[in-house]
């Protein structure tokens, strides 16, 4: 099949190149010059594990290229996909402009075959409508419009892609249903077929239900910090249960990134407009806001004023293997660190550069490995779970620090591993781990 992907962001590379390592022939647009100049050399805008190899494998083999010539790219195509940004506005709604534009870029220049305009941005419900009346009001050209959301995560964005749970097609064209099918069924033969409101609200419900999961178990590790019990027993013992599953049951410092922050107040807000007030997501939201500052709390715990002191930080991208910092929670952190006048050392493996572009401070300097971050610090704060720093032995952390004491944001090491060392450490909802802090208070049936 021909495809033309209008955008080359996250979701938009990503899927232009899995669909031309299935066979397919696919042009990904974009307006941006330098970008298209920068792909067409082989060069990757975003860290994807395995992204660029597919990348460059398939435009040898002449079946993936990126251009600005977006009439081109649409009147070669059979199915357009619509892949640009739909950013949060200030009160929290979808900004469709980008989709708007693309889709009048793409009704000026259709014709041949009939098309099949296929949008994979998150667009709130009723959007593919819009989007229908439009095309339809600037051109003749037959056409089917069509929901397919994407449910990839980065850092695991490919494989997801080629390995989905399920795939959603959302349309009243039975025409474009057949031939959409035919295109997602060499990845699964899970595919459930929706109208078009109804697969653009399955997006918005499983981003919001796995932010829910994400804030549950935060808020129950906080509660078992103060009776004494064991969030990760806990939330195994949970995850064994088939009705709940394991999956985004780990405590942390609350979830950030591109999809969730910005989901799950697009659907407070599209809730909002048709009178219905979410009370459930908006207690998700606010406990994800709160969480990451426990860190903060904590720090002030273990240091006092940390006025003058040094923090070392490791990680600032909102999830590991990947370089995007989008509302990471490290940014609130480090920003409320900087205002207290503490000293910061921060580190990342991947994500150090566009985290500077978004805060560069003269109170944090951006160290150039693990060890150079934690030395002298008076605290180390891990606020990513790389890979990297689960290999680093505890007791060189110790050497390097000012003052023994760790504040694990995402609960990378374990019980045994601190056992052994000096370390005042503090985890998140294992307080029989949080050497050095407040005994939890006992909790006694029936006491007051």
């Amino acid at each position: 099949m021909k495809l033309a992907v209008m955008g080359t962001g996250y979701v938009g590379l990503v899927s232009g190149v899995c669909f031309s390592e299935l066979g397919n022939d696919v042009s990904c647009v974009d307006k941006m010059e330098d970008k298209v100049l920068r792909l067409q050399r082989g060069e990757v805008p975003i860290y994807e594990p395995g992204l660029q190899e597919l990348m460059q494998r398939n435009a040898e083999a002449g079946r993936l290229r990126f251009t600005t010539d977006a009439a081109s790219a649409v009147r070669e195509a059979e199915v357009i996909v619509l892949a640009v940004g739909t950013p949060s506005l200030p009160n929290g709604e979808a900004d469709l402009t980008y989709i708007m534009e693309a889709s009048r870029e793409v009704a000026l220049a259709m014709e041949g075959a009939p098309k099949i305009i296929m949008t994979k941005s998150t667009v709130p419900v009723g959007t593919n409508e819009a989007i229908e009346r439009l095309i339809g009001s600037l051109t003749s050209h037959p056409f089917a419009i069509a929901s397919v959301p994407e449910f990839l995560r980065e850092g695991t964005a490919v494989r997801d892609t080629m390995n989905p749970d399920r795939i959603v097609i959302g349309t009243e064209s039975d025409w474009a249903r057949e031939r959409l099918q035919e295109l997602h069924r060499p990845l699964t033969d899970n595919m459930l077929l929706t109208d078009v409101r109804s697969a653009e609200m399955i997006k918005y419900a499983s981003n919001a239900f796995l932010a829910t999961k994400i804030s549950f178990i935060n808020e129950i590790a906080n509660i078992c910090e103060k009776v004494g019990a064991d969030v990760t027993q806990v939330a195994e013992g949970m995850g064994y249960d088939k009705r709940i599953g394991p999956s985004f049951l780990r405590a942390g410092i609350g979830y950030g990134g591109s999809c969730f922050p910005k989901d799950t107040q697009a659907l407070i807000q599209i809730a909002g407009h048709v009178d219905y007030n979410f009370k459930l997501l908006k207690a998700v939201v606010e406990v994800n806001q709160e969480q990451r500052f426990n860190i903060v709390r904590k720090l002030e715990e273990m240091l006092g004023d940390v006025k003058g002191r040094t923090i070392g930080i490791w990680g600032l991208a909102f999830k590991p293997e990947t370089d995007d910092v989008r509302d990471a929670p490290a940014f609130e952190i480090i920003d409320t660190l900087i205002k207290r006048e503490a000293c910061i050392q921060a580190y990342d493996p991947i994500a150090a550069d566009n985290f500077r572009r978004k805060l560069d401070h003269p109170a944090v300097r951006y160290c150039g490995s693990a060890r150079e971050a934690a030395l002298g610090a008076d605290v180390l704060c891990v606020l990513t779970e790389w890979p990297e720093f689960l290999h680093i032995p505890l007791a060189d952390i110790q050497s390097w620090l000012k003052q023994p004491n760790v504040i694990d944001g995402r609960n990378i090491f374990n019980e045994e591993e601190v056992a052994n060392t000096e370390l005042v450490y503090y985890s998140v909802g294992r307080p029989n781990m949080n050497k050095g802090i407040k005994e939890p208070v006992a909790y006694l049936l029936g006491a007051r």
